[in-house]
């Protein structure tokens, strides 16, 4: 492979990563905690959209178990985020860069 073919792969790979990322702003994600007394929903690039709080959650008594609660689904979704934009990354490299052993 030429530096000039490995220069277009490196550009038509820049332009996937970029469409991932405008994909991963539309996949939405979700994590609970608590069985569903919080949800906290977040785009595939780890952007918080939403978070809903059970309102058994808001009583003054509770806020260090509410705490604890959103740091639990705010991981979670975190963490579907992460895996979701992972596997996005991953398929749009292999099939731009199939050649490069270990990359993928």
């Amino acid at each position: 492979m030429g530096m000039m073919d490995m220069f277009g792969k490196l550009n038509d790979m820049k332009k996937a990563m970029e469409d991932v990322k405008k994909r991963l702003d539309q996949v939405m994600v979700e994590g609970t905690a608590g069985e569903g007394a919080v949800t906290i929903i977040m785009t595939g690039n780890r952007d918080v959209k939403d978070v809903k709080i059970n309102e058994r959650f808001l009583d003054k008594g509770r806020k260090e178990e509410l705490e604890e609660l959103l740091t639990i689904a705010i991981n979670r979704a975190g963490e579907k985020a992460q895996n979701t934009s992972d596997s996005e990354m991953k398929a749009a490299g292999k099939d731009l860069l199939p050649n490069i052993p270990g990359l993928f």
